[in-house]
């Protein structure tokens, strides 16, 4: 995938409505496997939410189909009340892996992309786009690196980057796909400290990740998926024995301790990539 924006149109947004909502949705892989089954769920503003599960459970493919990107075979995803697809205020960042770090393009020309749904594609960024870009790498730490190559950077960096971009592109609601991994603690506090930040301006966030305690220690809700969700809601409640063994199966130890259950998640698992689940 190389690095683009999505070109939205203008959106009517119902400001009673959830800023995401599934209703029965069910989504096919190309070869007619469910990838999501029967999902409902809905996302309040401000709130940031984890989806958690094994490899194949269908967790970039939900944030695919927030993003209009994928389209259910059955049920509705609305974002602010209105049909998935439309919206200039998601932010999407995909898995490090799907994107082309060879493109040769600077760290702003990647914010700067950000703001193309704005302006439209055959309009000319001005003098507020420039400023707001340059803006949104400050309050991600990243204006010094501004002309540097996109695939010169760090991991870590490169997060920072599109999280820059959806800030530029006036994003409401931030998809991110397994953002953290092969991140050191580092790096991800820096991710994490920004997020804090987006929570104070209301922005909702939506991130895939197989770190389970990660998950439960920074995260609002906890979403627990394979291909329906097994259980949605504060970590303790998420992540009980039978739940999580309903959805890693042999690939979960949960080890009774004194202070409730530890569970371990096998590492197989990790580089989720679920477009590829028939294939990986």
């Amino acid at each position: 995938m190389a690095l683009r924006s999505f070109i939205r149109k203008p959106e009517n947004h119902r400001p009673d409505a959830p800023v995401v909502e599934f209703r029965g949705v069910t989504i096919h892989y190309g070869d007619g496997k469910p990838a999501l089954e029967d999902v409902s769920f809905a996302l309040t503003r401000g709130e940031r939410v984890a989806i958690v599960g094994p490899n194949g459970a269908g967790k970039s493919t939900l944030l695919k189909a927030i993003a209009g990107i994928l389209t259910p075979a059955a049920g509705s995803v609305d974002v602010y009340g209105a049909v998935s697809g439309g919206h200039i205020c998601i932010g999407y960042v995909p898995q490090r892996s799907h994107v082309d770090w060879s493109f040769p393009v600077t760290v702003a020309d990647v914010v700067l992309m950000g703001r193309v749904a704005r302006i439209g594609l055959l309009h000319q960024a001005g003098r507020d786009d420039h400023r707001l870009v340059a803006e949104s790498l400050d309050q991600v730490g990243m204006r010094a690196l501004a002309g540097r190559q996109i695939g010169e950077l760090s991991g870590g960096q490169q997060q920072r980057v599109f999280i820059a971009r959806a800030l530029a592109q006036e994003a409401e609601l931030l998809l991110m796909d397994e953002p953290l991994t092969g991140l050191d603690t580092p790096s991800q506090e820096a991710i994490f400290n920004i997020l804090d930040l987006l929570r104070a301006r209301g922005l909702t966030v939506l991130v895939s990740t197989h770190d389970l305690q990660l998950a439960a220690d920074r995260f609002d809700r906890l979403m627990l998926l394979r291909r329906q969700i097994i259980g949605f809601g504060r970590a303790a409640a998420v992540l009980t024995p039978a739940n999580l063994r309903q959805a890693y199966g042999s690939h979960m130890t949960v080890i009774p301790a004194t202070e409730g259950e530890l569970a371990l998640s096998d590492t197989c698992c990790a580089g989720d990539d679920e477009e590829e689940h028939h294939h990986d």
